[in-house]
């Protein structure tokens, strides 16, 4: 039975330069105890397309042209507002793709949680209370007791996501709309909310539309798959004629995306470039008694033009070893050794210069870019600071390496706001090669791309890592990425190393049990 009926559905913004038609007489069912996926690249209208039939599109710029969309015997689209805010949280769940903007920074989670329970229901504070501390489990939070008394801010990307699908799930929606839900997931984690999502389909015979550019998890929950390009549904059926017998030519384009790549055997370098010994970094809040011990006692080595990948769970200590390694984040205790350097010990005028050296490219491009710098600004400012060219060169440099990375040098006085999310990566990986290091940290490069994007700027990375000898430690949660891109892998737990070895290796014959009941979470394994 059909559960929302869209129909012809056309959705327009007014822009500077004319009319832009986002989504183009878009037809699609959702079925009752059924997920439907949406599949396709950034700017195809997929989100969009959703926005829509909550009636979260702005007006102006952007119009709702024509089109129906039945649910529970409504057409969404001729609803108030105020008939909407009924639907929206009670008999709708919307989980959104950026958690950290969707989320009120001035609230605490569990202030976030209980309020659609009391809006929406007659349950008193404390059993709002307690539903919400049960969601927060079901969904992998630990401590969720703890975690109702903190802020967004507190959290890792991926736990901010698990709050984002409690929130959209604590109502028990007959409709769940999820926009990206596991994008920021570890493979545990993401295999977690999948499961949760087919238990609650078979429990309560809710209907998902299912919003993501990862094709493995669309393989591995879909019923039905609707692909868009360019505002347009270019074809649509049944999950598996879909993925195993495309018969669009941009559906072939995205299937072929999909990282599949072999690990190359490893070849042990000799020359070593970094060196770890005992590394602890360790949080203290005055409200815990213990401190968070994000690194604790992690011992390793990257060997000189050598791809390390990193991988582990949300909040096992990934990203924090990445910037302890570049001096962002104060060290407890424990040595990191650069090329003969000690680089906790060394005073600021002499890391100033090691920074030349040593580059990162952060997870959020969007939140790492600054807002009034044009793609000109960002990129000339580490060439200037490091006095790398004259100014009166910078621009022949600037536009040298917007052609490295792909971007069109008449893109060169935009402001990051302008760009897709590919696009601004770009930018950031433009910024971290601008002085030629020698060490970059990848932090997540590549966890919010769409495949072809992400596969393009995975081939960039490799071809950048050939030309200029870089090494990197390249952190993902992503294993088929870490398999294409790495010569070793380091398997990460709890701010402790669970593994490290070559890739081949540590994917054909995992030591950890760990290791292995990540292996065994990747989708469509």
């Amino acid at each position: 039975m059909s559960l929302l009926a869209v129909k012809d559905l056309s959705v327009s913004f007014v822009t500077r330069n004319g009319t832009l038609q986002a989504v183009q007489s878009v037809s699609l069912d959702v079925r009752e105890n059924a997920l439907t996926a949406i599949i396709g690249e950034s700017g195809s209208g997929k989100s969009v397309l959703c926005y829509a039939l909550l009636g979260l599109i702005p007006t102006p710029p952007g119009r709702i042209d024509g089109g129906e969309a039945w649910f529970a015997g409504q057409n969404l689209l001729t609803l108030s507002q105020r008939e909407l805010r009924r639907v929206r949280g009670a008999q709708i769940g919307m989980i959104f793709q950026d958690p950290m903007t969707s989320l009120n920074p001035f609230l605490r989670i569990g202030e976030q949680l209980t309020e659609p329970l009391l809006l929406h229901t007659s349950l008193s504070k404390k059993q709002a209370r307690a539903r919400s501390i049960e969601l927060l489990e079901e969904v992998g939070l630990q401590e969720p007791e703890q975690a109702m008394l903190a802020y967004p801010f507190e959290f890792s990307g991926g736990m901010r996501q698990r709050v984002m699908i409690a929130m959209a799930l604590i109502n028990e929606p007959k409709l769940l709309i999820a926009d990206e839900p596991t994008t920021a997931l570890d493979v545990t984690i993401q295999a977690q909310i999948l499961e949760l999502i087919k238990s609650l389909q078979a429990s309560r015979g809710i209907g998902v539309l299912f919003i993501s550019h990862d094709l493995a998890v669309v393989a591995e929950i879909a019923d039905e798959i609707l692909v868009m390009e360019k505002g347009l549904a270019v074809e649509s059926g049944r999950a598996q004629t879909v993925l195993q017998r495309p018969e669009h030519p941009y559906t072939k384009k995205l299937l072929a995306s999909v990282p599949n790549g072999a690990p190359q055997n490893y070849e042990a370098k000799t020359s070593e470039l970094l060196r770890v010994t005992g590394l602890k970094t360790w949080f203290y809040s005055n409200d815990r008694t213990q401190p968070v011990r994000a690194v604790n006692d992690v011992t390793f080595s990257i060997n000189k033009r050598e791809v390390l990948g990193l991988v582990g769970e949300s909040g096992s200590g990934k990203s924090t070893l990445g910037r302890s390694l570049l001096r962002l984040v104060k060290i407890t205790a424990g040595a990191i050794n650069f090329d003969g350097i000690d680089i906790d010990r060394i005073n600021k005028t002499d890391l100033k210069v090691l920074r030349r050296r040593m580059q990162m490219i952060f997870q959020d491009p969007y939140s790492s870019l600054n807002p009034r710098m044009t793609v000109f600004d960002t990129l000339a400012e580490p060439l200037l600071l490091h006095n790398l060219v004259d100014r009166c060169d910078v621009g022949k440099a600037v536009r040298t390496l917007m052609d490295n990375v792909g971007l069109a040098s008449a893109f060169a006085k935009k402001y990051p706001h302008e760009f897709s999310g590919g696009q601004r990566q770009r930018i950031a990986i433009g910024r971290a090669i601008a002085t030629k290091p020698e060490f970059i940290v990848a932090d997540e490069p590549v966890s919010a791309l769409d495949v072809t994007i992400q596969a393009q700027i995975l081939k960039l990375l490799a071809e950048l890592k050939e030309e200029y000898g870089i090494t990197m430690l390249f952190v993902s949660h992503d294993l088929a990425v870490i398999r294409q891109i790495s010569d070793r892998v380091a398997v990460m737990f709890a701010g402790q190393l669970e593994e490290i070895g070559p890739t081949k290796t540590v994917f054909d014959h995992p030591q950890s049990t760990y290791t292995r009941n990540l292996l065994e979470s990747i989708p469509a394994r």
